[in-house]
């Protein structure tokens, strides 16, 4: 019999705000963070709009770290810590090879690359930062997270796009699973409001010009932001031996491809997806109460998500409350599915869905009960949490209430 996984402690941070419980006041009020981009060295962009973190906290981590870490890094260690906190946990040399990490990242650390080329090409200078190639490689979040946190059993980087923190959390939870670890951290962070990253989604021509209005009739595409979201997971037996509060249960993950197109997405791998991870959590369509969206604002997208969602719940999914939070943290690419899960596991602790914002005008393309802008009481048993990806791979998560 598999170990059943539950969780501890989630930390956040985002334009919404720099805690988990400042997210989820935003979250419930249905406020967007989604606006003009401030950084002064984006020059030359058509789209300037997306959901910045204005102000970093003041996280307390040492600085001979910090100066070794690009920015999505730094914000996977800041949500991690908080996670960290709220479990309880500490890891000490008893349990230090049975607790690792697990971070998904969709792109890699564009801040770094790009003050290196400005060093280089414009400002003439012969050689890198020392810390360069440390910095940039996809797998450096979850390294600093174990680094800072003194986590010693396993610890790698997931990328696969927008589903990286989705898979990140589906991997931890396997390796508890077999035994592997008691512990896991994971989850995703991003930090894509650099000026090349943005000029290569322009040219995808998906960026909204004004913000992002998942599954409205007007939508004009997705907004991009930055931010971090992070959970300890434990097994059920290590959580309840020490006495811990469990936050939720992840009760089982559905992984698929679509093996189809590298941006067009499908309806039967999404759909794929969901019913695997229904499988693996042993639910049934109507036992599911919430489900949080990949929801990106796109004509296509969305769509293809109703679709998918109606095929897999059938008459269900009209009693199903759906929303996207990517219409008030945009979407974070690798660390959505981290935010999106704070989002499932807030909503089952507090018996609220949170909404979909700037909806305006019903799509009958995509006629599910979307939670327009205004958050809903509902007691939340189960949710899940859809996360698509570009080159076809699709995570989806079910979290439980215990």
């Amino acid at each position: 019999m598999l170990k059943r996984v539950v969780i501890t402690g989630i930390g956040g941070i985002c334009g919404l705000g720099n805690d988990v419980p400042a997210i989820w006041d935003a979250m419930r009020a249905g406020r967007s963070a989604i606006g003009p981009i401030e950084n002064p060295s984006l020059h030359d962009l058509k789209v300037k709009v997306g959901c910045e973190i204005k102000e970093l906290p003041d996280h307390g981590i040492d600085r001979r770290q910090v100066v070794s870490m690009d920015r999505f890094s730094l914000l996977a260690v800041i949500a991690a810590r908080e996670a960290m906190r709220q479990s309880g946990l500490t890891a000490h040399a008893d349990n230090t090879y049975r607790m690792g990490a697990t971070v998904g990242i969709g792109v890699c650390g564009f801040e770094t690359i790009e003050e290196n080329y400005r060093a280089i090409l414009l400002e003439g200078r012969n050689r890198a930062a020392i810390f360069t190639v440390p910095k940039v490689m996809p797998g450096a979040a979850a390294g600093q997270v174990s680094m800072n946190l003194g986590l010693r059993g396993p610890v790698f980087g997931v990328t696969s796009a927008c589903s990286s923190a989705n898979h990140a959390i589906a991997s931890a939870v396997d390796h508890i699973r077999l035994g592997r670890a008691d512990v896991m951290v994971a989850g995703g962070t991003e930090a894509p409001l650099v000026w090349g990253v943005l000029k290569g989604w322009e040219a995808l021509r998906v960026l909204s010009p004004d913000t992002c209005r998942p599954f409205s009739a007007d939508r004009q595409g997705l907004s991009l932001g930055e931010g971090a979201g992070m959970a300890v997971l434990e097994s059920y037996d290590h959580a309840t031996a020490r006495g811990a509060t469990i936050l939720a249960e992840i009760a089982g993950a559905g992984l698929s491809a679509d093996a189809s197109d590298i941006v067009a997405p499908t309806v039967e791998g999404p759909e794929a997806a969901m019913r695997f991870c229904l499988v693996d959590a042993g639910l049934n369509p109507e036992d599911v109460d919430y489900l949080n969206a990949h929801g990106t604002g796109t004509k296509a997208n969305d769509q293809i998500e109703t679709a998918a969602i109606k095929r897999v719940f059938g008459e269900h999914a009209s009693a199903l409350s759906v929303s996207s939070t990517k219409s008030m943290h945009a979407h974070c690419l690798g660390a959505s599915g981290g935010l999106e899960m704070i989002a499932c596991v807030m909503a089952i602790r507090d018996g609220v869905v949170p909404p979909t914002a700037n909806f305006r005008e019903p799509d009958p393309e995509c006629d599910l009960d979307v939670t327009p802008n205004v958050a809903r009481e509902r007691k939340v048993r189960t949710a899940l949490s859809n996360s698509f990806a570009f080159g076809g791979t699709n995570a989806v998560l079910a979290f439980k209430a215990i």
